[in-house]
């Protein structure tokens, strides 16, 4: 049986001088080559994820250069065929929303002579008025906002917002050139992987347990299955329960775009803690445009969806992927919106997965030199002295 594997030991100055010049260091230099460090750490994520891939194939006789090549098609396609499917149906359903929710405040019905939304605002104010409300003058306050609105603008707001997609779109093209960089260094981390693994097992045999390589491909892997099983189940729930109250006729029309409200919770679950508020807002927009007594029920569907993601799926899906204290996984996100923004949030929680890994794989093979070793007693005499006795007091005598 294979003895403990070759052991770190940091010695008392570096622990004292080393490493804190070492973070500071570091820190200065994500201050200088933030970019540069982020599109190595981008392709090294993905490297990672695809190198049991291409192990794969290269146990049937294919060179590996080959496999590197059919795997990183195949992500490409998937990828671009994912982001093409979720860009048709939402942009598709955003504009039927957006021209619902202008006919719903715009159109004026010729027997009634007024909008629906100003028949529900009068509805509502009747309800208050008979309940002892009637000090709140929601009608006139909402009329005079919805008589401001001009007819179509509300399309025009998100025909605009449409073109500022576009050109959102435009500026993301200029970003090509770093994409092409995260594809071309990722590709040549695939073909050194081998390499590497055989460096570090040569240093630091696993010694009964998986090589470091692996422990990282495993951590990166459990992290991504356990968030598309995460991601699916709470958009799949978001999208049924939206789907239930349209056709119910809890919130109108809620069905028709119950596809699309999946696919932004499923989206916007990426993001752990922040993600889960956010994706309430589109649906509860829209419900207090189409009939404002259904934000309750669309704030009663995410509620309960929460509770359920909270206390049954997370536990049970998410225990194992990052193992990670929720002060960290908070710290993680900050940093990684603060230096690189979106793309920051979504690739911190697989960094610290990976370094989780790396972590478990060295702390064996890390010492601290104690700073008493070699610690020697020193004698010290004490001499005790003998208590003084105070003497007593005379007595006081009496004039």
């Amino acid at each position: 049986m294979a003895g403990p594997g070759p052991t770190i030991q940091i010695p008392r100055w570096i622990q004292l001088v080393g490493l804190p010049v070492l973070l500071l260091l570091g820190f200065l230099l994500v201050g200088t080559l933030g970019h540069v460090l982020f599109l190595f750490l981008t392709a090294s994520v993905i490297a990672f994820m695809l190198n049991p891939l291409v192990r794969d194939l290269t146990r049937l006789r294919v060179p590996r250069s080959l496999s590197v090549l059919v795997v990183y098609a195949i992500f490409a396609a998937t990828v671009v065929a994912l982001l093409i499917a979720i860009g048709v149906v939402a942009f598709d359903q955003a504009r039927n929303a957006a021209e619902r929710v202008d006919d719903y405040v715009t159109d004026v019905h010729s027997v009634t002579g007024q909008t629906a939304a100003e028949v529900d605002i009068d509805g509502l104010q009747i309800w208050l008025d008979d309940h002892g409300l009637a000090s709140i003058k929601v009608r006139e306050q909402v009329n005079e906002w919805i008589d401001s609105l001009g007819t179509g603008e509300i399309s025009g707001y998100v025909q605009e917002g449409i073109e500022f997609a576009q050109g959102a779109a435009i500026s993301v093209v200029l970003l090509l050139f770093s994409a092409i960089l995260i594809v071309v260094i990722s590709i040549y981390m695939l073909l050194d992987m081998p390499r590497l693994e055989r460096s570090i097992d040569g240093r630091f045999p696993p010694h009964g347990g998986p090589p470091l390589t692996n422990q990282i491909e495993s951590a990166l892997w459990g992290y991504v299955k356990g968030q598309a099983i995460l991601s699916t189940v709470i958009g799949t729930s978001a999208g049924l329960g939206m789907w239930i109250l349209g056709k119910t006729g809890l919130v109108e029309g809620a069905d028709e775009y119950a596809l699309l409200f999946g696919l932004w919770t499923a989206f916007i679950e990426v993001i752990p803690y922040i993600g889960p508020w956010l994706s309430a807002v589109p649906p509860m927009i829209y419900a207090l445009f189409v009939d404002p007594v259904g934000v309750v029920w669309v704030g009663l569907l995410f509620l309960f969806i929460y509770q359920v993601e909270g206390h049954i799926v997370v536990p049970n899906v998410m225990a194992s992927a990052l193992r990670l204290h929720p002060l960290l996984v908070i710290f993680g996100l900050l940093a990684g919106g603060e230096l690189y923004g979106i793309a920051g949030v979504l690739i911190a929680l697989p960094t610290m997965a990976g370094l989780r890994a790396v972590w478990g794989f060295f702390r064996p093979r890390i010492r601290l030199q104690p700073w008493d070793e070699g610690a020697t007693e020193v004698p010290v005499e004490v001499q005790l002295e003998p208590p003084q006795v105070e003497p007593p007091r005379a007595a006081s005598r009496s004039g």
